[in-house]
């Protein structure tokens, strides 16, 4: 079933951030913690240090009325330094790849592509683009749809 959820990013404080939002709203993780040090090798990724490999890859929190938070730790935020209040997106996971297209591509409408439509190792098809108003958009459409 399609849904929307707002993505929250951090520079290393993610596990803690979300530890504090799981004792304000009593829910659980939807899964366990997902860490950089998950991530599968592959040649261009960059190395990461051992503190950042301790960093949160994504963790998701359902909140209330259906809504979820999610977020992750920013790799980099030391030397591209994330700007509190704008290291926020807008996560939509539509019920298909058709469906996941039409949305970026008509998003991706003036606006920049941060990363294309790609198919990844979650077995998700993933995309990030900002739009012509400035707002960040994230896709993930599972891949056992159409």
């Amino acid at each position: 079933m399609a849904h929307v959820s707002t993505y929250l990013n951090f520079p290393g404080k993610t596990e803690e951030a979300f530890t504090f939002y799981r004792s304000v709203f009593g829910t659980e993780f939807e899964a366990p913690i997902q860490y950089m040090r998950d991530i599968p090798p592959h040649p261009n990724n960059p190395p990461i240090s051992k503190e950042q490999e301790g960093y949160v890859m994504h963790v998701s929190l359902p909140i209330t009325a259906g809504h979820r938070l999610m977020g992750t730790d920013v790799l980099g935020a030391e030397r591209n330094p994330l700007i509190m209040g704008t290291n926020i997106s807008i996560s939509i996971e539509p019920d298909t790849q058709q469906e996941t297209e039409r949305l970026f591509n008509a998003l991706a409408q003036g606006g920049k592509i941060d990363m294309p439509l790609s198919k990844t190792f979650w077995n998700a098809y993933y995309g990030a683009l900002t739009d012509q108003y400035g707002v960040q958009w994230m896709f993930n459409c599972p891949l056992n749809t159409k």
